[in-house]
């Protein structure tokens, strides 16, 4: 099946840091998506509140609103999260958090979802604690789309986008996989 014009990802990084090679991954991702493809870095975990159960309720603060507005105008979720102290870093998790409860059809919920892994040194604890999550959000997880593809600062570029091409074809494989997963979750017809 091919991909339908139109698709959207929200791409989110797990890393605030501003030369984060996670970041870097997305930035990418943006480049290479398949024609048609929208592919929208969210820059607003940092902005954030803490996850309190009391807050999760109309009217929610305003940066959560603006995540969740985000989340539901996309068609997919394009992960990419470096492993902090043996697991997801805090502000990843907390962005997580916000979205579990979201009990809007548009939500994360059955969403095609998939992660980069950048880490050259594998962040495997981080990725199986972003699965378990997932698994609560009851988020479709797109195995052909999540990929290992190590990444160093010496490949990026200044316009902080990876250099080197055997990454971005990786990359772009993973964002292919991904769009056509969210064109058959939701066909032409169905758009989010």
């Amino acid at each position: 099946m091919s991909p339908i014009a139109g698709v959207r990802i929200l791409a989110v990084s797990g890393s605030l840091r501003a030369a984060s090679t996670n970041t870097a991954v997305l930035r990418t991702a943006v480049t290479v998506a398949p024609a048609g493809t929208t592919v929208e870095v969210y820059a607003g975990l940092g902005a954030l509140p803490h996850f309190d159960q009391d807050d999760d309720v109309d009217p929610r603060p305003a940066p959560v609103e603006s995540l969740h507005a985000a989340v539901r105008a996309a068609d997919a979720l394009l992960l990419s999260t470096p492993e902090y102290a043996g697991a997801l870093p805090g502000s990843f998790k907390n962005l997580l958090d916000w979205c579990i409860g979201d009990g809007d059809p548009r939500s994360i919920y059955e969403m095609p979802v998939a992660w980069i892994n950048a880490s050259p040194r594998g962040a495997t604890a981080a990725h199986e604690s972003l699965a378990a999550v997932l698994g609560y959000a009851h988020a479709t997880v797109i195995g052909d789309a999540c990929i290992e593809v190590p990444v160093t600062s010496t490949m990026v570029g200044p316009d902080g986008t990876i250099t080197d091409a055997a990454v971005r074809d990786r990359i772009a494989g993973a964002v292919g996989a991904l769009v056509a997963a969210a064109t058959a979750v939701r066909g032409p017809e169905e758009r989010r």
